[in-house]
């Protein structure tokens, strides 16, 4: 088991933002977390990176309790995570926002690696290495937010609405590159999407949240099918 996270319950004040919410995750595998806004959904990515903690509930990365622990002990454990809204550091070139991404790494010869991997994946951001971060456009700033991500050499990356503001075609193109890393690197994908349509697409496994609680889960396709999908997403019964 990579992950598994057993009824966690968040707060932010008074306000409930998830409640006893459970999953797991395998090697390898992509699960999109779906649901309309204020579900929980970005809430859950932030409590399984270490950004906010659960209240209650447990949460174990490759079998280690990180519920709590702070997000740089767990990204050192194989877990990186991209942000909503890309936050790129604007007045940085491009290579210093990816080597940023590397931490306090020590060993250079490997991150030189890394670098040269991320180069290769993303051709556009080895042309404009030099370049300030601020000047990209919102597709080639997630794939610069991507690439920085796989500095670390993660197994798992979280990554919250890479479709937010994209084109169509770009957002094909993120995609594209994502199932390639996990279908040539193994690596696994946690994925938020407000919209159901990009998992149906992409295929995979979905769990669909409303109010902080599980209402749906399954695989995407599958649900695509009939009438779950409404149903659980603007909460009204099947008939």
């Amino acid at each position: 088991m990579l992950l598994s996270v057993e009824n966690i319950t968040v707060r932010y004040g008074r306000l409930t933002a998830l409640r006893n919410f459970s999953l797991t995750m395998e090697q390898g595998e992509t699960l999109f977390v779906t649901g309309p806004n204020g579900a929980g959904k970005s809430t859950l990515l932030k409590s399984i990176a270490g950004v906010v903690a659960p209240v209650t509930g447990t949460i174990h990365f490759h079998e280690q309790d990180v519920g709590g622990q702070p997000p740089e002990g767990i990204a050192r454990l194989g877990l990186s995570m991209v942000p909503e809204g890309r936050h790129v550091f604007g007045s940085l070139t491009i290579e210093e926002n990816l080597i940023l991404g590397a931490g306090m790494r020590r060993d250079k010869a490997r991150m030189a690696e890394n670098l040269a991997s991320v180069y290769d994946l993303f051709p556009v951001l080895s042309e404009r290495k030099d370049s300030h971060a601020g000047v990209l456009s919102g597709g080639q700033q997630q794939m610069l937010v991507i690439g920085r991500a796989l500095m670390t050499e993660p197994q798992l990356i979280a990554i919250d609405e890479p479709s937010l503001g994209l084109a169509p075609k770009i957002i094909d193109q993120v995609y594209d590159t994502l199932t390639r890393l996990r279908d040539e690197r193994g690596l696994s994908l946690l994925i938020v999407e407000q919209s159901t349509t990009r998992a149906v697409m992409a295929g995979g496994r979905m769990v669909m949240l409303r109010s902080g609680e599980l209402v749906l889960e399954g695989d995407a396709r599958e649900l695509s099918k009939g009438d779950a999908l409404n149903a659980a997403y603007f909460g009204f019964e099947e008939h």
